[in-house]
Order: structure tokens, then sequence, then C-alpha cells
């Protein structure tokens, strides 16, 4: 899957932290996808979404696992198809949430198989806005729950209007995608792991609480630690990260000299991503190896953060010893 850089437009805050990182674009990839931001030069008016025609599966039913797809028959629709083939329980999906999906996608009048996910084993994770996503899954999807498999016909004017001739899809072709949509996450979005005990009293203290809101980081009155320290607060289930990772992460950083917050996405109520390659060495050396799904307290000392070269207007001292607390939300 190539995806754009998330570093390009991230806030300032950020920015700064990813600066001190090496600048590599994003090199996780899905086997055999295509981007769902490539040809998408201006948005068309909103379709209207209809039931049908959609084409069968005709194996690979049960959610999670690899669709096969009949080919179209007759004319496809000239509004966008959708129909929940296996409805979730899960949260509802929202316009501007990250979406984690396993998804395959095939040419309506052909049945040629131009991006999958599955082979790949490694799901898409985008947000469901303009420009990110193909525009069909951008009206189709909000209102569907999370847990559900959801098929759509998408005409050429919400999927690539002018084609994508890499993927061998062309100006004309309406796009059928099976889509199993395993999670969504938004500003409110908590890391859901297990409590892990805080004994060390000679480190900070962080909130567990669950329910989107910053959580709480108390710092001691003590001197920082001189070395590096990345504890699970919450432990999750997921997948380790590696050391060349992209995640998707909520934040919150205060400085350990006075426990004033510098930096947080909850205070921007957004989500933010970039690849561990991309931020002060502190950050890319604590989160790797830690599971998805967990809540992290890393602490970084000056020679792995800043040192004595802040960025301007951080509000962040040469030589400071930075804390945070992240939740690891999903690996891209």
């Amino acid at each position: 899957m190539r995806r754009r850089s998330l570093m390009i437009a991230v806030p300032a805050g950020l920015v700064a932290l990813a600066g001190c990182g090496d600048d590599k674009s994003d090199s996780s990839k899905a086997s055999d996808s295509a981007s769902p931001t490539a040809s998408q030069p201006s948005a068309p008016a909103s379709p209207k979404i209809v039931d049908g025609p959609l084409p069968a599966v005709t194996a690979g039913t049960k959610f999670g696992q690899k669709p096969t797809v009949a080919k179209g028959s007759g004319e496809p629709s000239k509004d966008v198809a959708a129909r929940t083939l296996i409805a979730g329980s899960g949260r509802t999906v929202a316009e501007g949430d990250y979406l984690v999906a396993d998804f395959l996608g095939q040419i309506w009048d052909t049945g040629k198989v131009f991006a999958n996910s599955y082979d790949g084993k490694k799901p898409l994770v985008a947000p469901l806005t303009q420009g990110q996503i193909w525009e069909g899954w951008r009206y189709a999807l909000p209102g569907k729950k999370t847990g559900s498999r959801v098929e759509l016909a998408v005409p050429p004017a919400w999927a690539y209007p002018q084609g994508n001739p890499e993927q061998g899809v062309k100006a004309t072709d309406t796009l059928v995608f099976v889509i199993d949509l395993q999670d969504a996450f938004n500003a409110k979005s908590s890391a859901q792991g297990k409590k892990v005990p805080q004994d060390d009293k000679a480190l900070p203290e962080v909130g567990t609480n669950t329910d989107g809101n910053a959580p709480s980081i108390d710092v001691p009155k003590t001197d920082p630690p001189k070395n590096l320290v990345a504890n699970y607060i919450l432990e999750g289930d997921g997948e380790p990260l590696k050391a060349d990772s992209t995640v998707l992460l909520q934040y919150k950083g205060v400085l350990w000299d006075t426990g004033k917050e510098f930096d947080s996405t909850y205070g921007r109520k957004e989500l933010i991503s970039f690849s561990l390659q991309q931020v002060v060495k502190g950050w890319g050396q604590g989160l790797t190896g830690k599971k998805v799904g967990s809540r992290v307290l890393i602490v970084v000392p000056p020679s792995l953060g800043y040192g004595d070269n802040p960025p301007a207007g951080s509000g962040i001292k040469k030589d400071s010893t930075m804390v945070f607390s992240v939740d690891i939300l999903a690996a891209m």
C-alpha cells in the first residue's frame, strides 16, 4: 500500500519531534494493494447510496477470510452500491475516523483483482477523510459497525476518476470492494490493554483511564533517570512494533523538571501517525518491541531527545528530560 508521508502536515509540536529523526518515507506496504489517494484531483458531488447491483462473493465468505468475488454482470449502477454482508456489533464508524480494514478490490467488467490486503496480512489503516481514501468508501462506510463485512460497487467518479494505469484500472472502470471493518479510531480513542503495576516510585505515575481523555502524568520530586525508560502502563495483545513501523497514536508529553505539558494529541483533538524512524531516538528505541493496544511510559533523557538543541518555541529547555504517555492504537 503506497501512502503519502503523514509527517508533511502534522502539527508543529510533532514536526519538531520528528525533525531529530531520519527523514525516511513510510516503508510499510500491504501486498498487492493500490493507493486509495491516487488520481483523486477533486471530489465530485455526493453520490446516492443504493443497494445494488453487486456481484456475489463465491468463496471466503466469513469475516477475515480473503473473498473470491464473481465478475460483475451487466451494467453497474451509476451510484455507489453498498450492502452489508455480515453485520458487526462494534463501534459505529464515522467520517474522520481512522479505519483498520482488510479489503479486496477488483474491476467490475473483468473481475481482475487490483488490490488486496489479505495476502500481506497487513490491514489498511487510513483516515476516512477526503483525499485520504477512495471517495466511495468515505460516503458508504459511515454508520457501519466494526466487525461488519461490507461490499461496495464504486463508479469511477468516486474511485479513480483518472484511472490508475499502474494497477490496470481505467478511468471508466467501476470498482468492486469487499471490506472487513476490523476497527476504527478517533480523537476519543484510548489503548485498552491490561493494567501493569507501577511499583517504581522513582518514575512518573501515569493514569490508566481508557475513556479517551488525556491520562495524568505525575512526575516525582527526584532526579530523572539517566537512561531511557519505556514501561507498559496498559499492556495490549497486538503485534510488537518493529524499528521501522509506522504507528497510529495518542500521546501526551510533559517536562520532568516542571511537569508542564508541552505537546499532546488530546489537546489538538486529533490522532497522529508517523514512522518510528522519523522521531527522536528515545521514541524509536522505546516503542520498538511494544505491542499494539498498549499505553507506554517513555522517559527520554537529553541524549536521546533534543539535547542542547530543542525546537524553537517549544517551551523545552536545553538538556531537558521529557516524559511521555503513548497509546499505540494501530500499526500501519
